[in-house]
């Protein structure tokens, strides 16, 4: 099992620190989050919580652009991985996707995923001019045109909203870069076993994220893809997870398993002391001889 710590609403100035203790403590990787704006007025429902409003998002939180971000900490890392969670794709063009993500795996030697997600807050598809309703459609484009450039190779693309001729695009990654597709609606579901690399959980419990992976194992046989390299990173909130159901996780297609944001286990506006000893505390608990 790999562990990953999520970075959400993370104070800007522990982050650095708490990133190389990560990667001392063994854990596999970092998650950045990723939105674009903060928006005075927002009437988007938010698609995991029961009263449709995100967890904890305050007006003052700095939202990073995650290739800057994690292009940064990866020259402070020697073994760290870095996969957003989750990074909303088709709000962006997939050129400038490829470029950026190319270029942070070239220098990072491939320590990166991008998790990717559809979005939903339509108030930054409006602001940006990306129309929110064809944001599936625009989605998997999204991820047949990244695969085609990190490729090296010229290709060229004709499709319902990205069009070029023959060209190529360099530095093409070590490898080409996992893509993970996160959420729990049958769309995104079915979109992680069709053309996913992997699947990433938006967060629930034990017994939740078992379902999903049996729904993943289901419908990834389903498509015929069942027998491809495929990584499944869930989270659990809402109880505390044992080395028990680490095992039941995994014997179930769990590859990696997310230490929940800080702000769920310890609370907001915690020192970067608190922070450390909260990490340690974890890999005691989960990580050693996990």
């Amino acid at each position: 099992m790999q562990f990953w710590q999520s970075l959400f609403q993370c104070e800007s100035d522990q982050i650095f620190d708490l990133t190389k203790l990560c990667e001392q403590l063994g854990f596999h990787g970092v998650m950045p989050s990723d939105h674009l704006l903060h928006f005075a007025e927002q009437h988007s429902k938010y698609p995991y919580s029961p009263d449709h409003k995100p967890p904890s998002f305050r007006d003052d939180t700095p939202w990073f652009d995650c290739w800057t971000l994690i292009a940064a900490l990866t020259a402070v890392t020697k073994r760290l991985h870095f996969c957003t969670n989750v990074y909303i794709l088709p709000l962006r063009n997939p050129l400038e996707v490829a470029k950026a993500t190319s270029s942070v795996a070239f220098f990072a030697n491939g320590r990166l995923l991008l998790g990717a997600g559809a979005g939903w807050m339509k108030e930054e598809f409006d602001v940006l001019g990306v129309d929110f309703a064809s944001r599936g459609r625009r989605y998997d484009e999204c991820i047949e045109v990244i695969r085609k450039l990190h490729s090296g190779e010229f290709v060229e693309h004709q499709g319902e909203f990205f069009h070029f001729q023959r060209l190529n695009m360099l530095p093409k990654p070590p490898a080409p870069v996992p893509i993970l597709i996160g959420g729990t609606t049958e769309v995104a579901m079915r979109r992680a076993a069709r053309i996913g690399d992997g699947w990433i959980s938006p967060g629930g419990t034990v017994a939740g994220n078992l379902e999903f992976l049996g729904r993943l194992d289901q419908l990834r046989r389903e498509y015929g893809t069942h027998n491809r390299p495929f990584d499944s990173i869930v989270a659990v909130f809402g109880e505390e997870a044992t080395r028990d159901d680490l095992r039941r996780l995994e014997d179930a297609g769990a590859t990696g398993f997310v230490s929940i944001p800080f702000m769920f286990t310890i609370g907001g506006q915690t020192s970067l002391a608190q922070k450390k000893a909260a990490l340690e505390r974890f890999a005691e608990r989960l990580m050693a001889q996990a």
